[in-house]
């Protein structure tokens, strides 16, 4: 009979199930989900939906929206492999009714692949000789009758040019078919996959002659823990002392250290197996042989194909935390509260080459740069000193930031007694001398990635010819001054908020944290006329070379007085303006609204309220007005309410 040609649902169908999927495990409604699908397929990017889009998509937030991207890119591939495995299967020959139900239905990616193995190409198997030689009936036969004696059986199955010259041989052979039929089950799999999982024990044993050099993984020298419920460091810390030849892992049906539960345990996956091929110890001829082939195809093929995926889950749970734990840590760093436009002297610890010395003003431009050498070998504690006291006075330095590497505990008593001294200075003045003034604080920031930043072609133009040990000193003072301005220069796993970072998939970690960033930038806003390229490349919709041409704008033609004029950039067009533009800030320029998180869209209806609202503009004002009044055809009561919100703010 003609195979039947391979179809799955038509594409508006597929996408139809599958926000009705995402829908499901968001808990949200499948028409939002559709609508945010139609925006992110549309070129609008996640902050944007979130932030200006609340009526079309029932007010997701960044949090849903990424999750939701992140399953729309799973569900996809994951329809675009159903389409290959399909037409591969179909191009054998092999496709009937059933098995394309099971593909269309298969909701994973490993149960595809669990439906799809025994149709893969590969190289000849030991199965497939045996077919070769004749002697799949030999297998079915003895699988079926088993009353029939099997060297008896066998001894009709010889064939000289296959090699098949006694009975072990064939019989050999025969095993090696139904061991393959075992092996490739999909139903079978996936039940003794989900047993292995919830009850069987990933094992580590130190490799022989490795104790001294494996020292940092010691506790996994004698170890057991069930997958299900292992906590992602500890996958990850097995993995690298795998990797590192410090350790053997292995997967047991139980505890190894307990013989009789282990022996207890492999007999009921054996049997799970047997029960498969439909087979038990009733005393006839063949019994015997074929619970030998359960017990083989369990211990030979089934344990280390599902030991294998196992380790692959475990593997990808534990990556999903670990990025997950990367990123809130990332957020929790990029969001910390800034010190503002205070005049910030930042210094870069060291011992043998000397303590590094910046000071950057109010606007972070860096106005002194000096290197002392207060600790050992130099000792030059009093020079040192002197040279910070003068450039403290000199510059009117409200903050000190001290890195936290090596040699901050010694940098930070040097700092304290500079700010003593600084201290008697101002007291020594009077109340009434106008050098009076608020007096300095010290803080320690995190340096990680100071030293990736100072080496990056970035840093090399933002502070042409200054010494790269000196640009550390100026990333110090600057992040203290405002930490996500700073650290968005910086690749984010250069910063030193996550663990493993090295172990886990590059492409997905740098995806989790690129939108972290994103997230943190859009959620502040950023001033147009005095941010970086590297800060302007994160906002919604702009990119690497719409920063440079912003800037160069800026540098060519001065300051933004209104955000239309980011219209003029070159190459910035309107799909770009209208992600960006709600993002970027303007202060005291022509438009008042620009420096609000207001989207020019929504100016008119801005504008409103504030006429509603009243020219006094007193505390409470806005409070009076029922957001209602303002819903028309193109904007929604989220939208009304978030421009109250913004209107509201000081400024």
């Amino acid at each position: 009979p003609q195979t039947p040609a391979p179809h799955t649902q038509a594409p508006h169908t597929q996408e139809s199930g599958i926000a009705a999927q995402i829908a499901a495990e968001l808990g949200v409604q499948a028409w939002q989900v559709k609508a945010a699908v139609d925006l992110l397929d549309a070129g609008s990017t996640v902050p944007f939906i979130a932030r200006y889009r609340k009526e079309a998509t029932g007010t997701l937030d960044d949090t849903q929206l990424r999750e939701l991207d992140e399953r729309l890119r799973y569900l996809r591939e994951l329809e675009d492999r159903r389409r290959t495995v399909l037409e591969a299967i179909a191009a054998q020959g092999a496709l009937t009714p059933e098995l394309q139900a099971a593909v269309v239905g298969a909701d994973t990616k490993s149960r595809l692949e669990d439906i799809y193995l025994p149709f893969k190409t590969k190289r000849r198997t030991k199965a497939q000789i045996a077919r070769e030689a004749g002697l799949e009936p030999l297998a079915d036969a003895l699988l079926k009758r088993p009353e029939l004696d099997p060297e008896r059986e066998a001894a009709r199955y010889l064939n000289t040019e296959h090699s098949i010259g006694d009975a072990a041989t064939a019989l050999a052979g025969a095993r090696s078919i139904l061991v393959e039929r075992v092996a490739q089950d999909p139903d079978l799999a996936a039940t003794l996959r989900e047993r292995l999982w919830t009850q069987g024990r990933m094992v580590s044993r130190v490799k022989k002659g490795k104790d001294a050099e494996g020292q940092k993984f010691k506790d996994y020298f004698e170890f057991s823990q069930q997958p299900s419920g292992m906590p992602s460091h500890r996958v990850l810390a097995l993995l690298r002392g795998e990797k590192d030849g410090v350790l053997e892992l292995d997967l047991a049906e139980a505890e190894p250290n307990d013989d009789a539960a282990l022996t207890a345990a492999r007999g009921r996956y054996e049997a799970a197996v047997a029960r498969f091929l439909g087979v038990a110890d009733r005393g006839r001829p063949a019994d015997a042989w074929l619970l030998q082939t359960a017990q083989a195809a369990w211990r030979s093929r089934v344990l280390a194909r599902l030991t294998a995926d196992l380790r692959s889950r475990m593997f990808a749970a534990a990556e999903d935390e670990a990025v997950r734990v990367f990123a809130a840590n990332l957020r929790d760093v990029l969001l910390a509260a800034p010190a503002g436009n205070r005049t910030t002297l930042g210094l870069d610890p060291g011992l043998r080459t000397g303590v590094k010395v910046a000071v950057v003003d109010g606007t972070g431009k860096v106005v002194a740069t000096d290197t002392v050498y207060p600790h050992a070998p130099a000792r030059k504690w009093d020079e040192a000193l002197r040279t910070l006291v003068n450039l403290a006075k000199k510059h009117g330095v409200e903050l000190v930031a001290i890195g936290n590497g090596t040699a901050s505990r010694e940098t930070d008593k040097l700092a304290a007694e500079l700010l003593k001294q600084l201290a008697a200075s101002l007291d020594s003045a009077g109340p009434d001398s106008a050098k009076q003034g608020a007096k300095p604080q010290k803080i320690v920031v995190s340096e990680a990635g100071a030293s990736v930043y100072s080496a990056s072609a970035l840093a090399a133009a933002e502070l042409p010819g200054m010494d790269v040990s000196l640009r550390g000193a100026v990333s110090i003072a600057r992040r203290l001054q405002d930490p996500l301005a700073e650290l968005v220069k910086i690749e984010p796993k250069s910063i030193g908020v996550g663990q493993y970072q090295h172990d886990v998939t590059a492409a997905k970690l740098d995806r989790s944290l690129d939108a972290v960033v994103e997230d943190c930038v859009n959620a502040v806003g950023v001033d147009v006329n005095t941010a970086s390229p590297a800060l302007l490349s994160r906002v919604a919709g702009v990119g690497p070379l719409l920063s440079e041409n912003i800037v160069a704008y800026r540098n060519e033609h001065g300051p933004f007085s209104k955000r239309s004029e980011l219209k003029k950039v070159p190459r910035l067009g309107a799909k770009a303006f209208e992600q960006c533009a709600g993002f970027l800030r303007i202060t005291g320029g022509a438009e008042p609204l620009d420096a609000s998180s207001v989207h020019p869209e929504a100016y008119p209806v801005a504008r409103k309220i504030k006429a509603a609202a009243g020219k006094a503009q007193a505390a409470g004002s806005y409070a009076t007005l029922n957001p209602q009044d303002f819903v028309d055809g193109s904007f929604g009561l989220p939208t009304v309410q978030d421009i109250i919100a913004e209107l509201e703010k000081p400024g």
